[in-house]
């Protein structure tokens, strides 16, 4: 019994000596962390805040650059729709499809060197096909409720039958957002981001210096396998 009462002892000692050396018998993991990055702490909600802080102000910028893209795309479409109608004969859904066609291939090069020009940019193939696909479905959406106002409604006059192509237009573009950087425009991996903002910030120099790192960096580890 006496020997089991001595552990007893050196834990007291250690806690009212403040030794700096936990004894072995303690379980020194048992003992909670009380760090400023707990997820109850004030340092975990700043950091919460300041997150998506930065995902708002990503967005913001995001929607801003799809928008003046599309605004010009959508003056793009009306002028060749207007025009189209002036010059042909060609019905109103018909016309209408031609300027869409027109307006995609334009937003095509807004969107990919513009608006996300800091995304993804390999498969360069599918990201087109898929373009292509989801445009495509903007187009029906875009041309689908000015075909139902002119056949279905008889709303075929000029300022009518430019109203409902903008109300398409309209519901075509929150589809087009959607999918466009859900799908077509996707995000780089957090590596390769980190590493394009480097070399962004830095500049040539930078480049070529990290190169340099590199190769001193492989050399020394080439002699010290030959060695």
């Amino acid at each position: 019994m006496a020997g089991l009462t001595r552990p007893k002892r050196r834990t007291t000692e250690y806690i009212e000596g403040g030794d700096s050396t936990p004894p072995h018998d303690i379980d020194s993991t048992s003992i909670p962390s009380a760090g400023p990055f707990t997820s109850t702490g004030a340092g975990a909600t700043m950091t919460e805040r300041g997150a998506l802080r930065v995902r708002f102000d990503q967005l913001a910028r995001e929607v801003a650059k799809f928008g003046a893209v599309g605004a010009v795309g959508t003056l793009v479409n009306f002028a060749v729709f207007n025009l189209v109608r002036h010059l042909t004969d060609l019905q109103v859904v018909r016309a209408s499809v031609i300027a869409t066609v027109v307006a995609i291939a334009f937003n095509y090069v807004g969107f990919r060197y513009f608006t996300y020009r800091d995304r993804d940019k390999s498969g360069r193939t599918k990201e087109l096909t898929l373009f292509l696909l989801f445009s495509a479905v903007g187009l029906v959406i875009e041309n689908g409720v000015l075909y139902v106002a002119t056949y279905g409604f008889d709303w075929d006059s000029r300022l009518q039958s430019n109203v409902f192509k903008f109300v398409g237009m309209g519901i075509a573009t929150l589809f087009r957002f959607w999918s466009y950087r859900t799908w077509v425009f996707r995000t780089l991996p957090a590596r390769e981001a980190v590493a394009h903002a480097e070399s962004f910030l830095e500049g040539p120099e930078g480049e070529r210096e990290r190169g340099r790192d590199e190769e001193r960096s492989g050399s020394g580890s080439g002699a010290r396998r030959a060695g």
